[in-house]
């Protein structure tokens, strides 16, 4: 787990064993999760065109995540695979059912939700470098990590733009919380979330 994550707890061993026991499931998952998060991205830039600090760093991310998915998929086609049809995150959907309603609080609460999910993110795949023996892959994820958590603190960062530090601090720690209870609800499957 890396040091500076804010998460409550780390993913658990037999996660980390069933992503290693079944990769390419995995891949299959993660490129779903790397071209949705590149949406997210520009689905934020729709929804708030009048933030211009927000739509800067989100064209970015769209960019950066877009080319994580890219990554994927050449590593899915090296193994002669094919892109799986989408199915249902149950933990980001988990996750959604806590948005508020209200305009600035349902704005704050996409800004922190995506910064769990990406804190989450750098997170496993840190497990992921760690645990790999093949070194394209291992440096890959490591990449993939590093990003990860940047983008933990872009979205943390993005939320003390619009918000004052106090209730990003406050409504962060009650997300980690959240987050925390639906982990020690989900199955474990070989896949990212």
């Amino acid at each position: 787990m890396l040091s500076d994550s804010p998460l409550k707890r780390p993913s658990s061993e037999k996660w980390l064993t069933a992503v290693l026991a079944d990769f390419d499931t995995f891949l299959l998952d993660h490129a779903a999760n790397e071209r949705k998060a590149s949406t997210m991205a520009m689905s934020l830039v729709a929804h708030y065109p009048d933030k211009k600090k927000l739509v800067e760093a989100m064209i970015d991310l769209a960019l950066e995540e877009l080319n994580h998915f890219r990554q994927v998929v050449r590593l899915i086609n090296r193994r002669d695979m094919v892109l799986a049809p989408d199915e249902k995150d149950a933990y980001v959907n988990q996750l959604r059912n806590h948005f508020r309603k209200g305009a600035e609080k349902y704005f704050l609460d996409r800004l922190l939700c995506a910064a769990v999910i990406e804190a989450r993110g750098a997170e496993r795949f840190n497990l992921i470098a760690g645990a790999l023996q093949e070194p394209d892959l291992k440096a890959f994820y490591t990449s993939l990590s590093k990003s990860e958590s940047n983008h933990y603190e872009l979205f943390t960062n993005l939320a003390a733009v619009y918000f004052p530090k106090p209730t990003v601090q406050q409504r962060f720690h009650e997300w980690l919380t959240i987050e925390d209870r639906i982990m020690d609800s989900l199955d474990i499957k070989p896949r990212l979330h």
